[in-house]
């Protein structure tokens, strides 16, 4: 089982969490202005890499802050745990490739 560690909580099992997709996605804008397909991209097609991924995370069963993930897709690795509005962290040198 995956460990995540809970910016409020700490280490805590996958379990108690609820993961909410892709991170870091800006919503078109405004309304009037976007296309059927912009619209529909946003809503519907998320990136799927092999390798490091950013992702929302909740702490459901426990304090529920939303929080980033820098996680491996394969390994299932944590890379970095961020703040929701925090700035997707570089990786070190030896890390995934993306």
């Amino acid at each position: 089982m995956m460990q995540l560690t809970c910016p409020c909580c700490g280490g805590r099992p996958e379990n108690e969490f609820h993961c909410g997709g892709q991170t870091a996605i800006a919503r078109p804008g405004p309304a009037s202005a976007v296309s059927d397909e912009a619209w529909g991209e946003y809503l519907f097609f998320r990136d799927n890499p092999r390798g490091a991924h950013a992702e929302r995370w909740r702490h459901t069963f426990g304090c529920g802050q939303w929080f980033n993930v820098l996680r491996d897709t394969i390994t299932h690795e944590v890379h970095a745990v961020y703040d929701i509005t925090g700035k997707r962290p570089d990786l070190p040198a030896n890390g995934d490739a993306e």
